[in-house]
């Protein structure tokens, strides 16, 4: 017999029985002629004894000890995966030993452990600045550059800090509304411009400075302009200067660009102009910066777009099949809306999405029958990826909050 201690268990395991197995660890220790070979498989040796020593798990070898007696190779549920995988690739044990049931298990098992180790990281890297503290020791104005970068990236860090982040989010709130108010028709007159320009004016001179102080305090140039939030934040202040840049452009030019001003919302420049305001909107993706729900919302988006992407396939399939059918039973009806399977892509898709304006609708039996079906499909097909969709964020959101605490 064989005497093998293992974490200060002993086993004892007949020398015929470990031949069986010659690529094995214990198989080796139980074929080798030479001391010394031996020495380089175990621990230690207690030559008193005669036992070969093993600091291993030796909960962990009582499966590797019956397999030897079996030759099966017996995986429990409340075992870790990767500490069972590591312990018999250090005894040289192959998961082929095992029952295809257990070994099923196990990879399903190993599968979610590493899907959530992943997660588990890809959620701390959400939450990690791009920068810290100590990247500036030693540079030019470190001191003052990480000052500024605590007040501008760490609201956490003192009181300026935090009104630092409430203004931002106060300013992105005010430029918003100022956008908005200024489409009403009743702040169109001169003294309702002037003060939308001035608020514009304000929110985009904090803007600017907001950005230029995250410039100042960034350590990389690089990875500062291919940090996402740095992008919007830069689209965020471009439409207010290239819009001042037209304006100035315009008003050089004033007899060329003289009918433009007359027909401002058909001309070129005035679409420019339309487009460039228009992006103003973009602004409100600056409070994500400091929004939780924000971005589990965009990091359940990025970690389900498979789902994502096959509900939007499923839907295009619904809208060409329904469309085709409700054109085939209506184009004949006079004064239908379903003159050609284009005509009908509008109709399938709201039914689809069972929200059915009505601007549009089947007028036979056979119609409505293929329109009651459309819908039914719509329910069951939007009901699926919902329930797994709003889990994961629900999830997500969770664990991100439990991260700002604890940082």
């Amino acid at each position: 017999l064989l005497n093998i201690n293992v974490g200060g268990k002993l086993f004892q395991i007949a020398y015929k029985v470990l031949a069986q197995y010659p690529i094995t660890r214990l198989g080796k220790l139980a074929l080798y002629t030479d001391p010394m070979k031996k020495l380089q498989l175990c621990d230690d040796y207690l030559v008193q004894k005669n036992e070969y020593f093993f600091d291993r798990d030796p909960s962990i070898f009582h499966y590797i000890f019956h397999f030897y007696r079996s030759g099966v190779l017996w995986v429990m549920d409340e075992m870790c995966p990767s500490n069972f995988v590591e312990e018999i690739e250090y005894w040289g044990i192959h998961l082929k030993y095992s029952q295809r049931c257990c070994r099923i298990l196990l990879e399903e098992k190993r599968d979610e452990l590493n899907e959530y180790l992943k997660i588990e990281k890809e959620l701390e890297a959400e939450l990690e600045p791009l920068e810290s503290g100590t990247q500036f020791d030693g540079k030019f104005l470190g001191r003052f550059r990480k000052m500024v970068w605590n007040l501008i990236e760490n609201p956490y860090s003192s009181v300026p800090a935090k009104i630092i982040a409430v203004m931002s989010s106060f300013f992105v709130l005010i430029s918003i509304v100022g956008m908005t108010l200024s489409t009403v028709e009743e702040m169109k007159n001169k003294t309702g411009k002037m003060w939308m320009e001035q608020m514009e004016m304000i929110c985009a001179i904090f803007f600017t400075s907001e950005y230029l102080m995250r410039l100042i305090s960034s350590s990389s140039f690089k990875n500062f302009l291919r940090a996402a939030f740095n992008a919007i934040d830069l689209v965020a202040i471009l439409p207010f200067y290239i819009q001042i840049l037209f304006e100035n452009l315009d008003d050089g030019d004033m007899q060329y660009h003289e009918e433009l001003h007359k027909v401002e919302n058909v001309s070129k420049l005035g679409k420019v102009l339309k487009l460039i305001k228009l992006m103003r909107i973009f602004r409100i993706l600056k409070l994500a910066r400091h929004s939780t729900g924000l971005r589990a919302f965009s990091f359940t988006m990025r970690q389900c777009y498979q789902q994502v992407c096959c509900l939007l396939l499923f839907i295009a399939m619904g809208v060409f099949t329904f469309s085709a059918l409700i054109h085939s039973v209506e184009h004949d009806v006079p004064g239908t809306d379903f003159t050609s399977i284009p005509c009908a892509w509008w109709w399938a898709a709201v039914s689809l999405s069972t929200v059915g304006y009505g601007d549009t609708v089947p007028d036979t039996i056979l119609g409505r029958m293929v329109a009651f079906v459309c819908i039914s499909f719509g329910i069951i097909l939007n009901g699926m990826p919902i329930s797994i969709l709003y889990n994961k964020f629900s999830d997500y959101y969770a664990k991100l909050k439990a991260h700002e605490m604890s940082q």
